[in-house]
């Protein structure tokens, strides 16, 4: 397996813009540790490609989509490690990036023949819970934008993911950044400061340890 290519933001920002204008369907995976900026990354590629290649070329569709409802995590026991890989539907997220490259491998995704709009789940972070049909990827789209933690993970069915993106970056940052941002986000939704701690360190630190054993798997690292 090759070494990642290290870029700056910036550097990757302008990689995606040149993979949009390429034309065809390219479907773009972010992975990288809770905290690490998948999301902002994410959405600075959809902003940049947006502002040169005009609206509906690009579309953000997170993982963070496929979480089990907090309905169904207390019913299993696990609300409260909510995050950890068994807390998504991880075939339903599959399933979706199968459906966005049209069915076929990375080498073929600008293959894609629907017609149709997709529409894909979003997370609202302010009832903490997925909202089924919220993004629409319209067939004219031609980047798409997912990001999540486990999109290197080689357990099933995550395993297959890099084979369908076009291509898989990470996102890298040092650890005490990483958790300053999440007692921050923790803090904005609700938890005090100890409480916000202990659930970055505890609960998102056990998640961040296990992407960061598959991140030298990304085509690309992207420094946070």
């Amino acid at each position: 397996m090759s070494t990642p290519e290290t870029l700056s933001a910036d550097q990757a920002v302008a990689r995606a813009v040149a993979l949009a204008a390429a034309g065809g369907r390219s479907v773009l995976g972010i992975a990288g540790a809770p905290g690490a900026g998948k999301s902002t990354l994410a959405r600075r590629v959809v902003t940049a490609v947006t502002e040169q290649l005009g609206p509906g070329i690009a579309v953000q569709v997170p993982m963070d989509g496929f979480h089990l409802a907090n309905a169904a995590l207390d019913a299993l026991g696990r609300h409260d490690r909510k995050g950890a890989i068994d807390t998504f539907d991880a075939a339903g997220y599959v399933a979706l990036v199968r459906r966005l490259t049209g069915g076929a491998g990375a080498d073929s995704a600008d293959s894609t023949d629907s017609t149709d709009t997709i529409w894909a789940p979003d997370f609202d972070r302010r009832v903490d819970e997925p909202v089924a049909g919220s993004i629409a990827v319209p067939p004219e789209t031609v980047l798409v934008v997912s990001e999540g933690n486990y999109l290197l993970d080689q357990s099933t069915p995550w395993r297959e993911l890099p084979g369908l993106f076009t291509e898989t970056w990470a996102c890298v940052v040092d650890d005490d950044v990483r958790v300053d941002r999440l007692v921050g986000r923790h803090m904005r939704h609700g938890r005090d400061h100890g409480s916000a701690r202990a659930w970055a360190v505890e609960v998102d630190g056990v998640n961040a340890a296990r992407v960061a054993a598959d991140l030298h798997r990304a085509a690309v690292l992207v420094r946070t």
